[in-house]
């Protein structure tokens, strides 16, 4: 643990070398995935030094803290940290918990939810990024032991990954008549999901979305008879929690992410 509060993970104590548990739970690979919920940006783990600036030094080299994860898409090498830090504060101020479904990363905001694919075998969970690491080169994710070990990254104890952001409090916005932003506030949603410039992709979309939703979708035509906008619309959705499994749904399926709106358009 440095003045910082960086990660444990990549770097904490060498005393104890890290590792998995003894008797790890029997039904480890049952542990549901993290839920993604619109929460305000961590006290701890954001801001550093007296000035309170978005960066940090690790291993010699410098990190700056993104203001937002939205679009947030990236490939790269997972690890895992295990018992050696079980129970030590996180980034955030949390405890880390091996069991739970948790992740360090060393720019993303504290804390944000991402899925992560592991490219080699095509699994996928969602975690909650709540700790900074992992500071090796090419290593983008450090994921907690559970994680890990639902994802089939214990046993070579790295693997390639795709990260990709799939937050609420980022694609999960509420925009009012006048395109300003809020917090959800209002039922009747309505999910608006990708512009085309013709109709038979905006068509394809919303093919994808109805394998994933029973809610109606249509799509909307815009802009002029010359250069029309087609757009993919889901709703009304009854309320702000029916819209989070929405748009957690549609981040599972590589679909893009939705922005909320208050009307249908």
């Amino acid at each position: 643990m440095t003045t910082l509060s960086l990660s444990g993970c990549s770097i904490g104590s060498k005393k104890k070398k890290d590792g998995p548990p003894k008797h790890p739970p029997v039904n480890l690979l049952k542990t549901p995935d993290a839920v993604p919920k619109a929460e305000p940006l961590s006290r701890y783990g954001n801001r550093f030094g007296k000035n309170k600036t978005n960066t940090y030094v690790a291993l010699k080299k410098r990190y700056r803290v993104m203001s937002t994860s939205r679009g947030y898409r990236a490939r790269g090498i997972a690890s895992w940290y295990g018992t050696q830090f079980h129970g030590r504060k996180t980034s955030n101020g949390e405890r880390y918990n091996m069991y739970a479904m948790t992740a360090a990363h060393p720019t993303l905001p504290l804390p944000t939810y991402v899925k992560v694919t592991n490219l080699e075998n095509g699994k996928s969970v969602v975690v909650k990024i709540n700790d900074r690491g992992p500071f090796h080169k090419n290593r983008i994710i450090d994921l907690s032991y559970v994680a890990a070990a639902k994802l089939g990254v214990l046993g070579r104890g790295t693997a390639k990954v795709e990260v990709q952001s799939i937050d609420p409090r980022d694609h999960g916005k509420i925009i009012n008549n006048k395109k300003k932003e809020a917090p959800f506030l209002k039922k009747n949603l309505y999910l608006s999901l990708g512009k085309f410039n013709y109709r038979d992709k905006a068509e394809a979309l919303m093919q994808k979305v109805k394998k994933i939703s029973h809610v109606p979708i249509y799509i909307t035509q815009q802009g002029t008879a010359k250069s029309p906008i087609f757009q993919v619309q889901v709703g009304p959705v009854a309320n702000d929690e029916e819209a989070i499994k929405l748009t957690q749904k549609m981040a599972r399926a590589n679909l893009p992410p939705p922005i909320v709106i208050t009307k249908r358009l």
